[in-house]
C-alpha cells in the first residue's frame, strides 16, 4: 500500500474534504460541525460550497454520492462532499489568499 503522503499535493487523494455538515448552524460539534455556530450557515449544500470555491481558484471537484459518517439520513438532493486542492507539487499554496483547511472552509461561509 502507498502511503498517501508521499503522493504528489496534486492527487486527489492529498486534497482536503469539505461535508456541508461542516458549515451546517443547525448541527452540534458532536454532530459534525467544524467552525464556530456565529459563522455557521443554515443547511448548506455541496454544490453551493463547490461554486465558491471553484470562484476562488482552488479546483475543487464536486462527489455528489458522498455523504457525512455521522448523517446517514440525509435526503439524496443534499448529499455530496467537495474536495479541494490547497497546495501545488512543491508544497506552496495553490491560492495565497486560502492557505490552510480552516480558511478553506471560511470562505465558503459568507457565499453559502
Amino acid at each position: 500500500m502507498v502511503d498517501v503522503k508521499t503522493k504528489p499535493f496534486s492527487d486527489e487523494k492529498r486534497w482536503i474534504v469539505i461535508y456541508p455538515t461542516y458549515l451546517d448552524s443547525k448541527k452540534t460539534t458532536l454532530q459534525g460541525r467544524k467552525i464556530p455556530k456565529n459563522l455557521a450557515v443554515e443547511n448548506p449544500k455541496s454544490a453551493e460550497i463547490f461554486d465558491v470555491l471553484a470562484a476562488t481558484g482552488l479546483n475543487p471537484v464536486l462527489d455528489r454520492g458522498k455523504l457525512h459518517p455521522r448523517e446517514q439520513d440525509r435526503e439524496p438532493e443534499n448529499r455530496g462532499r467537495v474536495r479541494v486542492q490547497l497546495k501545488n507539487d512543491d508544497g506552496t499554496p495553490k491560492n495565497k489568499d486560502y492557505p490552510t483547511r480552516k480558511w478553506s472552509a471560511f470562505s465558503v461561509i459568507p457565499f453559502a
